[in-house]
C-alpha cells in the first residue's frame, strides 16, 4: 500500500501535476490522521473497558470489607451498651443501704461490666492498599471517593475515644489491684476461678465497701459518661457513615 501510494505521487511530478499532487498528498495525510484517530479510539475503548473492570473488582471488595466491618460494628456497640448498663446498675447501689447487694451479684455485676475492653478494627486492608497505590482515584464517584477518604480520618478519632474509653475502665480496674479489695474474689464469686483452674482457698476480701466509696462511685460515673459519649457521639454516627458508603458502593456495582 505505501509503495502505491509512492508510485502515484511519483506520476504525478513526472507529469508536472503539482496541484493535483498536493491534494492527493494533503488526502493521503488526512488519511493517516484519521487512522490515527481511529487507532486512538480503540485503544482508549479498551482501556476504559480495563478501567471499569478494575473498579467493579475494587467496588466488590471494598463492599465486601465494609458489610464486614459494619457487623463488627454492630456488635461492638452491643457490647458497649452492655457495659454501660451493669455500671448503672451498680451506681444504684452506691452510697445507700437501702437494696442491699450480695457479694457474688456485685461480683457479676463487676466482671460483666469491665472484662470486656472496646476497640474496633475495621477491615480496611483494601482500602489502604488503595489509597497508598494510588487507586482511589480509578474510582469514578466522586462522593465515594470523598466518603472513603474521611473514613480513614474517622478510624483516627475513634481510635483516641476508644483510648480514653480504655482509661476510665483502667482507673476502676486499678481499685481492685490494692489490699483493701480482690480481683480473687470477683473471680471466683462470678464463677471464672474454678474454670481456668487457678488455686483456691477460703479467705476472701469482700469488695462491698466500694459501695460506699465516692472515689469508685466516681470512677463508675466516669465510665458510664464515657460508654455512652462512645456511643453516641462516635459510634452511631460511624455506623451512618458505613450505611452511606455501602449504599453508594451498591449504586456503582453493575
Amino acid at each position: 500500500m505505501v509503495q502505491l501510494f509512492r508510485k502515484v505521487r511519483q506520476n504525478l511530478l513526472s507529469e508536472n501535476k503539482f496541484t493535483k499532487y498536493l491534494v492527493y498528498a494533503l488526502g493521503e495525510i488526512i488519511l493517516v490522521v484519521i487512522g490515527i484517530l481511529i487507532a486512538l479510539a480503540i485503544n482508549n475503548g479498551n482501556q476504559n473497558r480495563i478501567n471499569k473492570e478494575n473498579e467493579q473488582t475494587y467496588l466488590a471488595g471494598l463492599q465486601e470489607e465494609f458489610q464486614t466491618s459494619k457487623s463488627k460494628l454492630t456488635e461492638l456497640i452491643a457490647v458497649n451498651q452492655s457495659n454501660y448498663a451493669g455500671a448503672k446498675k451498680i451506681l444504684e447501689h452506691t452510697n445507700t443501704k437501702n437494696n442491699p447487694i450480695s457479694e457474688a451479684t456485685f461480683s457479676k455485676l463487676l466482671y460483666n461490666t469491665f472484662s470486656k475492653d472496646i476497640a474496633f478494627n475495621p477491615n480496611n486492608s483494601l482500602l489502604q492498599e488503595m489509597v497508598n497505590s494510588g487507586n482511589l482515584k480509578n474510582l469514578s464517584n466522586t462522593q465515594l471517593r470523598k466518603q472513603l477518604t474521611n473514613w480513614i480520618s474517622t478510624m483516627e478519632d475513634i481510635s483516641r475515644q476508644e483510648e480514653e474509653l480504655s482509661i476510665q475502665r483502667e482507673k476502676v480496674l486499678d481499685m481492685f489491684r490494692t489490699n483493701e479489695n480482690s480481683l480473687k474474689t470477683i473471680f471466683k464469686q462470678a464463677g471464672i476461678y474454678d474454670n481456668i483452674g487457678l488455686p483456691t482457698n477460703e479467705t476472701d476480701v469482700s469488695n462491698l465497701g466500694l459501695l460506699n466509696s465516692t472515689e469508685f462511685e466516681n470512677n463508675v460515673l466516669m465510665f458510664i459518661l464515657t460508654c455512652y459519649a462512645t456511643e453516641k457521639a462516635h459510634y452511631n454516627p460511624l455506623m451512618q457513615d458505613l450505611d452511606a458508603i455501602l449504599n453508594l458502593i451498591k449504586k456503582e456495582i453493575n
